[in-house]
């Protein structure tokens, strides 16, 4: 017997709607207001060289102090898209991974308990033969047999391992006598099961 275990507007008028009169008005403003900047120039330049020639380099240092502080701006802000990779712990010890697996597992949901009990096979031995089990009800029976193996290498006193080893021989029809051995491996090492061993061992001789 086999254990289980939209286009931009100003207010409701368009670009090309905007009074050219006030547009020619206000570059009329800003033109005087340049040359009176370049008159105070030229004076301040004529009565204080020195002055002057402060203030330029004082113009010229913020503006390249300007560009400066773009640069950097534009690299943090680069920095800040890269992808960040943050490892996590498990937040479940072993043994939760292995309640999950079984849950998963009896609700049919094969796959999904196959994943709990490879995480907690990390830790936990006893989770090779659930692993072995849930390959073994897929019908992928080398797979099991490699866990069940990895089972009883990992435990050797986990009898319903060598059980189900046995049975995976028996529906494989093949391994009768090194079954027939595993049966009873099982039964010397878990007397308490030894009804629903013996089923496993009677399999075994009726097909030999």
């Amino acid at each position: 017997m086999y254990v289980h275990g939209g286009k931009q507007t100003f207010g409701l008028y368009s670009y090309g709607q905007m009074n050219s009169k006030g547009l020619l008005a206000k570059s009329r403003e800003q033109s005087a207001e340049r040359k009176v900047q370049r008159a105070i120039g030229k004076e301040l330049r004529a009565k204080c060289p020195k002055l002057y020639t402060l203030c330029s380099m004082l113009l010229a240092l913020c503006s390249t102090f300007l560009a400066i502080s773009s640069l950097l701006l534009a690299l943090c802000l680069c920095g800040c898209a890269l992808p960040r990779i943050i490892v996590l712990d498990d937040p479940l010890t072993p043994e939760e991974h292995l309640n999950l697996g079984v849950a998963y597992e009896q609700k049919g949901e094969l796959d999904n308990a196959l994943r709990e009990y490879k995480e907690a096979s990390k830790k936990l031995p006893l989770s090779y033969l659930y692993i072995g089990n849930v390959y073994f009800q897929k019908s992928e029976y080398k797979e099991a047999e490699f866990y069940y193996k990895e089972a009883i290498k990992k435990d050797p006193q986990n009898a319903d391992a060598y059980n189900n080893l046995a049975w995976l021989y028996s529906i494989k029809k093949e391994n009768l006598d090194e079954a027939e051995g595993l049966v009873l491996k099982a039964i010397e090492l878990n007397p308490s099961k030894k009804e629903i061993y013996i089923d496993t061992l009677e399999k075994i001789k009726g097909l030999k």
